[in-house]
């Protein structure tokens, strides 16, 4: 499906996944997923720690309680660019200053800090000095559609943002909000342009 007639219904499918139920689950988990998982059980990574896994390829994320169990799973926007790594000094540069191919999401493993923006609404520091962060879906500039991104199978429509993981509210709210607001916990972002043994090691 395109952005060009979206169904408002498969919309609303895809937030209400997103808001019920916390088992909800909208995709499997991709085998990079799985491989993330099985390797934070076997090394015991996060002692204990609610984690997140995101597949960037999918725009997908899977949540997980402090005993490796599945909470949720949603589908999110993520940077317009392909690329695991982000331009030295991206964080210091003003967003209007932010070229195309620097609209990237970093892979790698990152604790997840709260924080606020400049707007003072709460979010979730990736890489602080990169400027990335997961937070809430922001709508701001309409023509940007982001609600409407979340809700076709094109994964390509969910690149759209200046590298920040933008999540849909309510799953934002009860799911993240609800396992990560302590401080603790962490988020593995898959690579995409090299093998995933980069990140688990």
């Amino acid at each position: 499906m395109t952005l060009t007639g979206l169904n408002t219904a498969l919309l609303a499918a895809v937030l209400i996944t997103a808001s019920g139920s916390l088992n909800a689950q909208t995709q499997p988990l991709s085998d990079g997923a799985r491989q993330t998982v099985a390797w934070v059980k076997g090394q015991r990574d996060l002692l204990g720690q609610p984690f997140v896994v995101l597949d960037k390829q999918l725009a997908h994320a899977w949540v997980f309680d402090a005993n490796a169990r599945l909470a949720g799973a949603t589908p999110v926007l993520l940077g317009s660019a392909k690329g695991d790594d982000s331009v030295p000094g991206i964080g210091e540069k003003p967003i209007a200053a932010i070229l195309p191919h620097e609209r990237t999401t970093p892979a790698g493993r990152f604790h997840l800090e709260p924080g606020k923006n400049a707007k003072g609404e709460r979010i979730y520091w990736v890489d602080y000095d990169a400027a990335v962060s997961m937070h809430r879906v922001r709508s701001a500039n309409a023509s940007e559609r982001r609600l409407d991104r979340l809700a076709t199978s094109d994964v390509a429509d969910n690149r759209i943002s200046y590298g920040c993981i933008n999540v849909p509210e309510a799953f934002y709210n009860e799911v993240i909000d609800g396992l990560f607001a302590s401080g603790k916990g962490s988020i593995y972002i898959l690579p995409e342009t090299r093998p995933i043994s980069t990140l688990l090691k």
